[in-house]
């Protein structure tokens, strides 16, 4: 395996157009874990005009990499408009909050399959000091979509499909409200002006890349579903990149809620047409439901790591189980560079899988002692204590309780202001378009966030049997992968906002990044590396192709069951926001998803 990492490459500012990029090999690739069954196609980006980013040329078949250099401010996110639409933002006085919430919007317009105002999510922000004598608050708003109160342990019947596609996938959206919430309590520019331009946006854009190469992924329902035809194949085939597409019936709702607040998404015409669609698709969502839907906001979860403070949120996210693999590996001397070191890295990973399996919705538990100590050094030097240096072992010895469910429809925005406000916002509507269900009064796909929780009795596709932790109740808010974070240095300045989109392989690469980060790769570079994965189930450690090939032997002899997929793959995406000790700005968005960041 021939291997040219991205550190070894150029970094230039280019002063002629990009050329378009010839077409890459299309293959398609079983992801697997909880990604199996979802196929991707093979694409590069392309740009016809010159972009004011430094270029990192990167392997064969990615694509382009750029890494933002700021001084006011800066947005990570999967889609360059989305990102330059928060920095515009900034420039007419908002702050990072404002333009997280613009950013989020405009990703659940452009890039619907990711998120949307028919999803939710949780949002890290980190309010910076008021005054020389005073610290930093990081609070997080915990805005994941919540099971109806009709909702039973019971609902689903094993080997069924209704958890994921039709009327009673639908959860409780909690996103506009949850984007509200934290707009009331931090933004500063009026509600309107933050989310008029996503409206304005909606009436009529060009596709993009990433777009363009899921479309076909969904044929059936694209092609012979009018709700979804006549937007994504309004002339009887797929829309291509670069074509106009418009969503109208959306653009109109956003101007709605512009206008007339939050309310008008839960209470009202929207929210009586979203109960009719789902109602009609077979769910059991109600106008209580949506109109009783809360926001929760609390302060963020604390841990550290070697100096770093590291802020979180708490359960049913998989924080806590991040801050456990931080706590093992601060013991070590750790560093990409040994063979030994890698394995405890994918060791890490398992005991951290193993952990996550006993997170849940904390209002659900009487025993919540269990979700607390997962973050604590006295638990990870009790665990650290099993990890062997010269082997890995079978699922059973790292004692996970039960199966989990994934969220891989997500996408997540790393934003910093000039003042130091720093948000970290991941949003979802789990699966790729969600549950499939799109009303076409108010344009908005509507989650399937049902499919988070357990389904009673019902064996996994790996013959994992399901959590009690996480079975559906109403109200519940089901287990999710994300982690967005904010980390600040010791004395208590910011260093850097980050999170990911990719299901149950968030966790180990935002892990990975941070990593990278420390060791002194810049973002762009702890972005692009190549990344490793094990959860446990299945019992095989997933490498990129661009993994070097004397690490991934030494990880085969100590029993690793190493399987290399192509880095092109739909993957972790990871978007990241970085300060130097000069108060200098680095944005990176993952070349994985087509991401660009911005900055001014």
């Amino acid at each position: 395996m021939s291997v040219k990492r991205i550190s070894d490459l150029p970094v230039y500012v280019p002063v002629h157009p990009i050329p378009k990029a010839k077409p890459a090999n299309r293959l398609l690739l079983a992801l697997i874990l909880g990604l199996a069954g979802c196929l991707g196609l093979l694409a590069l980006n392309s740009q016809d005009t010159p972009l004011p980013h430094r270029l990192v040329e990167s392997i064969p078949l990615r694509n382009p990499s750029y890494l933002i250099e700021a001084h006011n401010g800066a947005v990570a996110s999967e889609n360059l408009r989305c990102s330059e639409m928060g920095v515009q933002i900034m420039k007419e006085g908002g702050n990072g909050l404002d333009a997280a919430v613009a950013s989020c919007l405009c990703i659940g317009v452009v890039n619907m399959f990711s998120s949307g105002i028919g999803g939710g999510g949780f949002l890290t922000i980190r309010v910076p000091p008021s005054g020389a004598d005073s610290r930093s608050e990081v609070f997080v708003v915990d805005f994941r979509e919540t099971a109806p109160s009709l909702a039973n342990t019971t609902m689903f019947s094993p080997g069924g499909n209704s958890s994921v596609f039709g009327g009673l996938a639908v959860a409780v959206p909690g996103e506009i409200r949850g984007l509200a919430e934290a707009h009331r309590r931090w933004g500063q520019l009026p509600w309107k002006q933050v989310v008029q331009p996503a409206a304005e946006l909606a009436l009529e854009w060009n596709v993009d890349v990433e777009l363009s190469r899921r479309i076909p992924w969904f044929a059936d329902l694209m092609l012979h579903n009018p709700d979804w035809s006549s937007i994504f194949a309004p002339r009887g085939r797929f829309l291509k990149q670069g074509e106009v597409i418009r969503r109208t019936n959306l653009s109109r709702t956003l101007s709605i809620i512009a206008s007339e607040g939050p309310d008008a998404f839960y209470k009202g015409p929207i929210a009586d047409s979203l109960v009719r669609k789902i109602h009609a698709t077979g769910g059991i969502v109600s106008n209580a439901d949506f109109e009783n839907y809360t926001v929760k906001v609390y302060p963020a979860l604390e841990g550290s790591y070697i100096g770093k403070k590291i802020y979180v949120a708490d359960a049913p996210t998989s924080g806590p189980s991040f801050l456990h693999m931080l706590n093992l590996l601060e013991k070590y001397d750790f560093d990409f560079s040994t063979g030994v070191n890698i394995h405890r890295l994918v060791e890490t990973m398992k005991f951290g899988f193993a952990a996550r399996t006993r997170i849940s919705d904390p209002a659900f538990r009487n025993d919540t002692e269990i979700i607390d100590e997962i973050r604590t050094k006295a638990f990870a030097d009790a665990i650290r204590k099993n990890l062997t240096d010269d082997r890995t072992h079978p699922a059973e010895y790292y004692n996970p309780l039960f199966d989990t469910p994934e969220d891989h429809g997500t996408s997540h925005i790393s934003v910093l202001d000039k003042n130091g406000m720093a948000v970290s916002l991941t949003s979802t509507v789990n699966t790729v378009f969600a549950s499939q269900v799109l009303d076409p009064e108010t344009g908005i796909i509507l989650n399937n966030e049902m499919d988070d929780f357990s389904i009673k009795g019902a064996p996994n596709a790996f013959g994992l049997w399901p959590s009690p932790y996480n079975y559906p109740e109403p109200g519940k808010r089901p287990l999710s992968s994300i982690i967005p974070a904010v980390i600040e240095n010791a004395d208590g300045s910011f260093y850097l906002s980050m999170g990911g989109s990719g299901g149950s392989l968030i966790p180990t690469a935002v892990l990975q990044v941070f990593l990278h980060v420390l060791d002194g790769k810049n973002p762009l570079e702890a972005v692009e590396s190549g990344r490793l994965h094990d959860q446990i189930y299945p019992a095989i450690t997933i490498a990129d192709s661009t993994y070097p090939e004397d690490l991934l032997d030494t990880l085969i002899t100590r029993g690793h069951n190493v399987t290399v997929l192509d880095t092109n793959r739909v993957a972790a995406v990871v978007n990241i926001v970085v300060q130097n000790e000069n108060g200098t700005i680095f944005a990176a968005s993952d070349a994985r998803k087509n991401g660009i960041a911005a900055g001014y």
